[in-house]
């Protein structure tokens, strides 16, 4: 058939390159719109199918916003540093900047294939050095605000990897990445202060148009909790227990306390009868995560230490356990249990045998936990008080007998920022023999990754760049006195914290972004990507845009205005796509069989974006079928001419109705972000005006015009057949005339005494009295209200008529 993709598509790629079709002008009066995708990893698997579906979304409302007269600023770069790519490195045993390199040429070459309207002038990698020259300025400026420190804490250790890993990066206590075990180990690490900004990136989620989940998990991982602090003696030691609690109304009924198996007072008050148990429970707690710790199964392990804490508020000796469920890194890491009004606790107890004392009146607690309001009972001074009253009470009693304060405590720790690898920006500061740290100058930025033979990890917990003698043995800035390069690198989540500033101007060698072109397009207006980076990528950067905004450096503290997440794309066999599972899909292959314009159709019509959706070849061919038939109604097959029936010639008022009302909407879906209902609007057009003997050139040409975001290769090249010597990228989309989408008549229910009799059709602008005439004139109207008096008439304009007989 003449309608050719492999011949069309090459052709459109061409002269959009040729003519930077794509290239956003900076500085411009129009309107901007910045839509953004989340940047992917250059792996070595290349992009499959699934990645395709957000870029293609997003590069529909790109082109649709550039015909709206929108200055639209749509880029694409490469998320290059860290584990994903130096793993793969070391798989194939090449270096990870060779492979690095190659994977991005094939993901370039894969996304240009599609016909995707980046500009290509603003390309970025993580891994390029003036771009990371700007990651390690931004982290000098954290290191001078107190925001970046280094500490001994409890990480995720992966000896197979060989560096620590974020709890996200730990599923069911082994890495995502090649499923190696992890183990919780103290090791000295960069951190950066992210918890001095919980309440501000809580805040700022009510500001956002962020899907209600994305909120939610954010607000869990943040976990704000007021409450109070308190301590508890413990019997036979000078240590105290400190506890944090959001319920200090219900200290007189704790009956015994937890702490994480990481707490330093394990060791201290364990006594020799316990010693042995206490041991091995923490040996083989230090094998979990902290999600898998914080799970299904938590609540219900647990070992006694045989030492006892003194309760405040009894004066009560209560056993001291060990459970993984407490963490060392929420809260003290120490707790006080109260089984007759917490669930978890409650569990704990029925378990191991503890006492369970009922403090708040409203339930059997002995049978379950009740969490709700009530008098409280069997609680000294807070006795009748409701929980809210108690709670005010109990804090100022704490405090008056100093044994506690009121305490607001987060969820949320502060963000590791080290890595034991090599593939990753190497942390601008140097240490002296005193341990003293040091900042790089600026002068000095970017600190070059050093060109490495062996980059695998040593094992030892020290990056690969130790071994680097000459790069790492330095002096002190401005001195002669000896010092040491930190040879951690920064983790794969600092360049893509920042990367959407730097699109904005990403040729500067003066700053990381000019403030006045920042002022023009900040923030981001769609932000697409997945959901997965719900609580570790869209944190962080939320936290880096705060803190730049808080120096001046950026015009906003929020970097998204709008965030949607598609979907997964499955496999054939409804499994995730996988080479594993043998059901990867390659775009590429995808595009030879059909071509890009119905690849880009097929994934925005299997459904809501957001939705998850698995992959069908079959009705991969129906997308080509609809883009055939498209062409079809322009030109003959056989002779690849136009077709006698396109006519210059006015349009009926069906046809007029049939346009404005396609119009109307694929904008409104495309607004949405509906694509799936957008594209069925536009087959029923096709559908309608296939039956068409005559069809008017101009209506035509206003279909080619909402075709050519979704379809942008064969709109055009109908475009330039139809007579058309302007690219479509910057034509006015067609906007609808409200005079036609109005019926002329509508079709509306009667009923009679609640029941339908008939169905009729009146005029829409009708008035009740012309609309009587016509439904009293129906026959079936006629036999239903036979002999009977006529009590009401009742006209709802559009939708129904309503009579009451007697």
């Amino acid at each position: 058939m003449a309608y050719d993709p492999s011949k069309i598509e090459p052709k459109w790629q061409k002269r959009w390159e040729a003519e930077k079709a794509f290239r956003t002008e900076a500085k411009t009066d129009k309107p901007k719109y910045y839509v953004l995708d989340m940047f992917p990893y250059p792996s070595g698997a290349g992009l499959h199918v699934g990645h395709v579906e957000g870029y293609t979304a997003s590069d529909i409302v790109a082109r649709y916003k550039r015909m709206r007269g929108f200055e639209v600023l749509h880029p694409m770069g490469w998320d290059a540093f860290g584990l994903p790519a130096e793993q793969y490195a070391i798989d194939t045993g090449r270096h990870p900047e060779e492979t690095t390199r190659t994977n991005i040429n094939t993901f370039r070459g894969q996304l240009q294939r599609i016909g995707f309207s980046y500009d290509w002038e603003r390309e970025i990698g993580t891994c390029d050095p003036p771009f990371y020259k700007w990651t390690q300025w931004i982290f000098l400026k954290l290191l001078e605000h107190d925001l970046a420190y280094k500490t001994e804490m409890l990480v995720n250790w992966c000896p197979a990897l060989g560096t620590v890993l974020a709890n996200d990066e730990v599923i069911d206590g082994k890495s995502e990445r090649g499923g190696h075990p992890v183990v919780r180990k103290p090791m000295q690490q960069w951190m950066l202060r992210i918890t001095k900004y919980a309440d501000r990136l809580l805040e700022g989620l009510d500001r956002v148009e962020f899907p209600e989940s994305i909120k939610s998990m954010q607000r869990d991982r943040i976990g704000r909790s007021d409450g109070a602090d308190a301590s508890f003696a413990i019997h036979g030691h000078d240590s105290k227990l400190e506890i944090f609690t959001t319920r200090p109304d219900t200290m007189f009924g704790a009956t015994f306390c937890v702490l994480a198996p990481e707490h330093p007072l394990v060791d201290k008050i364990t006594t020799a009868e316990k010693r042995a148990a206490v041991d091995a429970y923490r040996a083989e707690a230090a094998s979990k995560s902290d999600v898998a710790r914080s799970g299904p199964e938590a609540g219900k392990s647990g070992v006694d230490t045989g030492a006892f804490a003194m309760n405040p508020a009894t004066g009560n000796p209560i056993p001291i356990w060990v459970a993984d469920y407490v963490l060392m890194n929420y809260g003290t890491g120490a707790i006080m249990c109260v089984p007759g009004h917490d669930e978890r606790d409650h569990a704990f107890a029925k378990k191991f045998g503890l006492p369970i004392v009922e403090v708040v009146k409203g339930g059997n607690v002995q049978q379950a936990a009740y969490d709700g309001d009530g008098p409280h009972v069997n609680s000294g001074i807070l006795d009748g008080l409701s929980n809210k009253a108690a709670i005010e009470k109990m804090i100022g009693w704490l405090e008056e007998k100093q044994l506690g304060k009121r305490q607001i405590r987060y969820r949320m720790r502060d963000w590791i920022f080290a890595r034991q690898r090599f593939w990753g920006e190497p942390i601008p500061v140097v240490t002296d023999e005193e341990g003293k740290t040091y900042p790089l100058p600026f002068e000095e930025l970017p600190l070059l990754l050093p060109h490495v033979e062996k980059y695998e990890p040593t094992g030892t917990g020290e990056s690969p760049l130790a071994r680097v003698t000459d790069w790492v043995t330095t002096k002190v800035p401005f001195t002669e006195r000896p010092a040491r390069r930190e040879t951690d690198t920064m983790p794969g989540s600092a360049g893509s914290s920042w990367y959407f500033l730097r699109f904005i101007d990403p040729k500067n060698d003066r700053t990381f972004c000019d403030l006045e072109l920042a002022k023009k397009w900040m923030p981001v207006d769609l932000y697409v990507g997945g959901a997965e980076h719900a609580v570790g990528h869209l944190i962080y950067s939320r936290f880096w845009t705060k803190f730049l905004f808080d120096l001046g450096l950026c015009p906003v503290d929020e970097p998204y205005k709008r965030l949607v997440n598609q979907g997964m794309i499955l496999g054939e066999d409804s499994r995730k796509m996988s080479k594993r599972y043998g059901n990867v899909v390659n775009p590429n292959d995808v595009i030879d069989q059909v071509g890009a314009d119905a690849l880009r159709l097929y994934e925005m019509f299997m459904g809501p974006i957001e939705a998850e959706k698995p992959w069908s070849t079959t009705s991969l061919e129906g997308a080509r079928h609809f883009l055939n038939r498209a062409w079809r109604l322009f030109f003959d097959d056989r002779t690849d001419v136009l077709l006698d029936a396109v006519q210059d010639v006015p349009p009926s008022d069906d046809i007029q109705k049939l346009l404005h009302r396609t119009i109307d909407k694929v904008t409104t879906d495309t607004e949405a972000m509906r694509f799936n209902t957008a594209i069925s609007a536009m087959m029923v057009f096709v559908n309608e005006m296939t039956k068409q003997t005559v069809r008017p050139k101009q209506v035509l040409q206003s279909f080619c015009l909402l075709l050519a975001p979704y379809a942008p290769h064969m709109a055009e090249e109908i475009h330039e057949r139809l007579g058309g010597t302007a690219s479509l990228i910057r034509a006015a989309f067609p906007v609808a005339d409200p005079k036609w989408l109005v019926d002329d008549s509508v079709e509306i229910a009667v009923q009679v005494n609640g029941k339908i009799k008939d169905r009729v059709m009146v005029p829409a602008e009708g008035d009740e009295a012309a609309v009587r005439t016509i439904v009293m004139a129906s026959d079936k109207i006629q036999a239903a209200i036979a002999g009977k008096e006529l009590v009401k008439f009742l006209y709802v304009k559009g939708r129904l008529v309503t009579i009451a007989v007697k």
